[in-house]
């Protein structure tokens, strides 16, 4: 069986989706997945707000990323309530560190504002293929619609690769910086759900 797809009929229905630790997991990728949207936001509005002035010709490509971190921000949000999961209690440090993150490589030029977007965006494709894996048997609601954000937010990484204009030590320090920082949020806010998970499935 093909585990980047969706089980269909009564396999899909005989799927352990029912133990609580696997309800917890869920919940947690859930919460982990609406602030990581919530910090993406944040890091695309500040940077925003420095490139009408300064790079007014990137405003337009940035705001369209924008929109798509939005729209799944809210599809997760939707998502909550029925699987038990709540807004991340860390959901003001995504917030701050957004800002921060934009801003500061709105600051820096063009290249790191796609060095930003690069690093993020391949952090979280990590991340949605060990989703993915874990829940095929278990949720095929949330498989489907993580599966659609994906393909979105591989749309970023590809445009932001794309637009890299230089790829030197200081492009490569920032990106390592900015995975780093990535990888803590989510552990921290996954109670280290996610590197468990990930290890789990290169195990089997």
């Amino acid at each position: 069986m093909d585990p980047t797809q969706p089980l269909a009929g009564r396999d899909a229905k005989a799927a352990d989706c029912g133990s609580l630790a696997a309800r917890r997991t869920i919940a947690r990728i859930l919460k982990v997945n609406h602030a990581g949207e919530h910090g993406a936001i944040r890091i695309y509005r500040s940077q925003i707000a420095i490139a009408r002035w300064r790079y007014p010709d990137i405003v337009q490509e940035l705001e369209e990323m924008l929109g798509h971190e939005v729209g799944h921000r809210a599809r997760f949000a939707e998502a909550m309530p029925s699987r038990h999961a709540k807004a991340c209690r860390m959901l003001i440090l995504w917030g701050i560190g957004g800002r921060l993150l934009g801003t500061g490589t709105a600051l820096m030029g063009r290249n790191a504002i796609w060095a930003c977007t690069a690093a993020v965006e391949e952090a979280v494709h990590r991340h949605l293929n060990d989703q993915l894996a874990f829940l095929w048997r278990r949720d095929q609601e949330l498989y489907a619609l993580i599966a659609s954000i994906k393909s979105e937010e591989l749309s970023h990484l590809d445009h932001a690769e794309a637009r890299l204009t230089s790829r030197g030590p200081i492009v490569h320090i920032l990106r390592r910086s900015i995975d780093v920082i990535t990888e803590v949020l989510i552990f921290l806010s996954t109670s280290g759900d996610s590197l468990r998970m990930a290890r789990d499935l290169r195990t089997k």
